[in-house]
């Protein structure tokens, strides 16, 4: 039995809910394959939300972590490639820390790439008819803070895939945000899945494009 953890995060800024862990929280348990899947919630707080998934790691020695966070406006399920070691908040944490230009992890190299087969999962997707998508970018929020420190942490366990994804807003927070796209949690629960089968099944990347010119 494969041990997958998969954490989501509480609400932040205005939102009273946050679609990473509506959706996350609900894939606890067994697969059809005999996987066991544990989730975990994590803060919206630099610092603390990697302490909080470096414990869980220790504590279920998982094969497989993917991290799952809220990118209101975004149109898809975004795969993330890249994570870079800079804090630089738009609005504080949930503790009210708003760290500007500082590394997450000092003296760490600038960047780590997504260890998920980033590429297949999002074809994968995009053929259960599921729109996604490869980023070039986690932000620089605590978003990718926790994709940044995850990968460094796991940097000497390659055994270990690890990644970051991305999800839109629910229907029920983009009806207070006007133009904003959504999607609906029992599409973006499916979507975890297949990227879930397709880390613990997929060996090699996928080479079909992925990129953007801006």
């Amino acid at each position: 039995m494969k041990t997958v953890l998969l954490t989501g995060f509480e609400p932040f800024g205005d939102e009273l809910i946050n679609p990473s862990w509506e959706v996350v929280s609900r894939l606890e348990g067994v697969t059809e394959e005999g996987d066991r899947i544990v989730c975990v919630q994590l803060p919206c707080v630099f610092g603390k939300s990697l302490q909080v998934l470096l414990a869980a790691i220790t504590h279920y020695s998982p094969t497989l972590v993917i991290a799952v966070g809220q990118a209101g406006g975004r149109t898809d399920i975004s795969l993330e490639r890249i994570a870079i070691n800079v804090d630089d908040a738009r609005i504080p944490d949930n503790k009210g820390y708003q760290p500007i230009d500082k590394p997450v992890v000092k003296n760490g190299p600038a960047a780590w790439f997504s260890t998920l087969p980033i590429k297949a999962i999002v074809y994968a997707l995009q053929q259960a008819g599921i729109p996604a998508s490869v980023s070039q970018t986690a932000g620089t929020y605590v978003c990718n803070h926790v994709m940044y420190g995850l990968l460094h942490a796991l940097s000497d366990r390659p055994e270990v895939r690890a990644g970051f994804i991305h999800i839109p807003y629910l229907p029920q927070q983009a009806a207070k945000h006007s133009g904003s796209a959504s999607m609906a949690a029992e599409t973006v629960k499916r979507g975890l899945e297949i990227a879930i089968h397709t880390a613990l099944h997929v060996e090699f990347d996928a080479r079909i494009v992925g990129g953007t010119t801006h």
